[in-house]
């Protein structure tokens, strides 16, 4: 597994998320034991890059990466993130970057990973009442505490990036970019070189579509958010489904699956890229790591490239609210 650079830190070029083994995807049940089995075969692929959060299970999910980790942390750079709980009273999805929550957040994430320190901790979502000046001092205290290494955003605009990167340097922003999100293009990508900061991609497979095992919506299972999420309904779902052709003809050419092009896609936008696509399956995180031996045609990225911009928002109305734009 190749190795990139990310404002600095390095990490495996394809790393691991670990949001999916924690019930964001009704995916079918699977076990604790299988998405350990799934972590472990990723380090034993090359992968160093895991991430997780503390709004997802909540909780359970970190505690299922430490468990994962023991006698293994030093393999592992390791990514969490903060400000989707409130720990003063408002609870799990309350958006809260304040000071004394980041305090009350890392210790407990640090306890459940079962670390003396985080490698990458990430601002999960930005807090409108809480100066962006404020939080990344707080993290940056907790680097000169030695409990923090790198600060992280996740879905922060361009003038926040700024503002924040003015206070500490910001080593990596993660933000959703795959070949049906490619928003990104436009500004961040350009600021974050400007500034030397590092890119992490999540749902580089566009939550599963670009593999190609949806078709329609009877693919998805009941109580799976995908359902209803505008992209995957429709005329929007049928209009994306050409997306996914096209994907499939790559593929097809190349010897490799939808999800390997959609990955080695991402891979050649440039060596400061880091997905970190999801899953709690052995067989899936084989496939995923495969895509960094896949080098596409210069006329294979050009039709990539000039596919069409998928249709619909990427999420519902009240999760696009919180993104700052």
């Amino acid at each position: 597994m190749k190795h990139i650079s990310l404002g600095g830190l390095e990490v495996s070029r394809i790393g691991l998320g670990a949001m999916s083994m924690s019930g964001f995807y009704n995916i079918g049940q699977g076990s604790d034991a299988e998405s350990i089995r799934t972590i472990h075969r990723a380090l034993d692929l090359g992968v160093t890059h895991l991430d997780t959060a503390e709004i997802y299970g909540p909780y359970t999910n970190e505690e299922l990466v430490g468990q994962a980790i023991k006698g293994r942390r030093d393999q592992v750079v390791l990514a969490t993130k903060f400000g989707l709980v409130s720990h003063s009273g408002g609870g799990p999805r309350v958006l809260d970057s304040s000071p004394a929550n980041i305090r009350t957040a890392v210790e407990g994430s640090l306890k459940r990973l079962g670390t003396d320190h985080i490698d990458l901790y990430y601002q999960h979502r930005v807090d409108p009442k809480t100066p962006i000046e404020d939080t990344v001092g707080a993290v940056a205290e907790l680097i000169t505490e030695g409990k923090v290494r790198h600060i992280g955003l996740s879905e922060a605009s361009p003038a926040t990036i700024r503002r924040a990167h003015a206070v500490h340097p910001i080593t990596a922003l993660q933000t959703e970019f795959s070949l049906w999100t490619r928003d990104v293009q436009a500004e961040i990508l350009p600021l974050l070189r400007e500034l030397n900061i590092g890119f992490v991609p999540y749902s580089p497979l566009g939550h599963g579509f670009l593999t190609g095992q949806i078709r329609s919506t009877d693919d998805i299972p009941d109580g799976d958010w995908r359902k209803t999420n505008p992209r995957f309904t429709g005329e929007n779902l049928q209009r994306n489904l050409r997306i996914v052709d096209e994907v499939t003809a790559v593929a097809a050419e190349a010897g490799a699956t939808p999800a390997q092009i959609a990955l080695a896609w991402l891979l050649a936008q440039g060596d400061d890229i880091a997905p970190i696509p999801g899953t709690k399956r052995v067989a899936r995180v084989e496939e995923n790591t495969a895509a960094d031996a896949i080098e596409l045609s210069t006329e294979q990225i050009e039709r990539l490239n000039n596919l069409t911009p998928a249709s619909g928002e990427r999420h519902e109305e009240g999760v696009m609210a919180t993104i700052d734009r």
